[in-house]
């Protein structure tokens, strides 16, 4: 069966470092830190009081005040990313099969913001019974943000919610890339959303001592394949993009921005919430994405990683790199945004996608932040390019993401220039 080719067409995005995506690119390309001090609840007694928040979002520029009240924070970012992509691709829907054009979406937790804000007070006074809003269901599922989407633009193609912990919006990535590939939509919408920067979602992962507690210096708390990091930032946010058949967009004359070369899929099956220490899960997803494509370890220019900042997520990836690309692992940039944007957990994925298509577009990486002379982790390969502190300019034709989930689920995608 000969599969069809998948191009990007449309990107959005609303994130800690910018709530579109020019903005977005250039705090990226600058190197500035999303971080700060949590505004969203009290955290002052928490072991972790910051994180990377979205600044100065109105839900009410996207939606009227009536949908903004039924649904969740997360769906609000996602929905307002996908109207920034679908802008952006610039597509007439009157002139398109509807039936024929998609949206999944990759979500984490969903509605945990929801679920704190409606639970607490019923807690506190159970004697009362039970009292909710309407709408607690609708703001809490995953999936709302694909209904509304749908119901939005009318898409009647495939519409559901990926959920593989932080490799969630990777995987909806790659749902939405094979429902095209193989002929059953000829666009999709394909991205992630997450907001759980609230006393549950920051308490839940400060008792697995996943975050860091770098209090007094939140701007460079985020430091992947430092040797002074001491757990991710959690970030929220949304980003989506626009999956089209190759010869659909060159038909109706779109803008390319990318092709979805490969992609893969694996699981550890080794630990909850450990990677596999040598990091064998990630080493096979990017060797799928790269056979997929029909590419040598050698013709990719650039790997965004997972780069959570965890000591041993980040010595695994390295691990990964290293046995895939060999000799190649050290012609290669490789760089982790999340020292900037923080980690999205479902939302992390498509997040990173848009910026590596971005750096294909023009040809610059952007920056691991926040290292610094004599921070050298011995047990990663210090030889090795991680585009520390300042973006680099060189020509990217071949980038891949790499995105991995508690569980142990793997995920990569390779895009190529076209």
């Amino acid at each position: 069966m000969k599969h069809r080719r998948v191009v990007v067409t449309g990107l959005g995005a609303v994130s800690p470092i910018g709530n579109d995506v020019p903005t977005l690119w250039e705090n990226a390309k600058a190197g500035v830190s999303g971080a700060g001090p949590i505004t969203h609840f009290d955290a002052s007694l928490f072991k972790t009081r910051f994180a990377c928040e979205v600044k100065n979002f109105d839900a009410t520029a996207y939606l009227d005040k009536k949908e903004v009240r039924k649904i969740g924070h997360h769906s609000h970012y996602g929905i307002a990313a996908a109207m920034e992509a679908m802008n952006d691709c610039a597509i007439d829907l009157e002139k398109e099969n509807l039936d024929r054009f998609g949206v999944i979406f990759g979500e984490g937790v969903g509605g945990l913001t929801a679920f704190e804000e409606e639970f607490g007070p019923y807690a506190q006074n159970r004697e009362n019974g039970p009292r909710f809003t309407p709408f607690l269901i609708t703001k809490m599922i995953t999936d709302m943000t694909t209904g509304i989407l749908s119901i939005k633009y009318g898409l009647k193609g495939p519409s559901y919610v990926t959920t593989s912990a932080c490799a969630s919006s990777s995987n909806a990535i790659i749902d939405a890339y094979d429902q095209i590939r193989l002929g059953r939509a000829d666009v999709m919408l394909a991205g992630g959303a997450e907001a759980a920067i609230c006393n549950v979602g920051v308490g839940g992962f400060n008792s697995m001592h996943a975050l860091s507690t770098r209090n007094d210096d939140p701007q460079g708390a985020s430091r992947p394949f430092s040797k002074s990091r001491d757990g991710f930032v959690m970030g929220e946010g949304g980003a989506c993009l626009v999956l089209e058949e190759y010869e659909h967009a060159v038909a109706r004359g779109a803008k390319i921005y990318a092709e979805v070369a490969g992609t893969g899929l694996s699981s550890d099956a080794y630990h909850m919430t450990a990677p596999q220490p040598e990091g064998e899960g990630a080493a096979k997803v990017m060797q799928y994405a790269l056979d997929e494509a029909g590419l040598k370890p050698e013709d990719v220019d650039y790997i965004n990683t997972h780069g959570t900042s965890t000591f041993a997520g980040d010595i695994a990836e390295v691990a990964a790199i290293k046995k895939v690309f060999g000799e190649h692992a050290y012609k290669l940039n490789i760089s982790s945004t999340k020292s900037m944007t923080g980690h999205l957990l479902g939302g992390a994925g498509a997040l990173e996608s848009v910026l590596t298509v971005l750096s294909i577009k023009d040809n610059i990486v952007p920056p691991t932040i926040n290292h610094a002379d004599g921070d050298d982790d011995e047990k990663i390969d210090g030889n090795l390019n991680f585009t520390f502190n300042k973006a680099q300019e060189r020509e990217v034709n071949v980038a891949i993401t790499n995105t991995f989930g508690f569980g142990g689920h793997n995920t990569s995608i390779a895009f190529k220039k076209i």
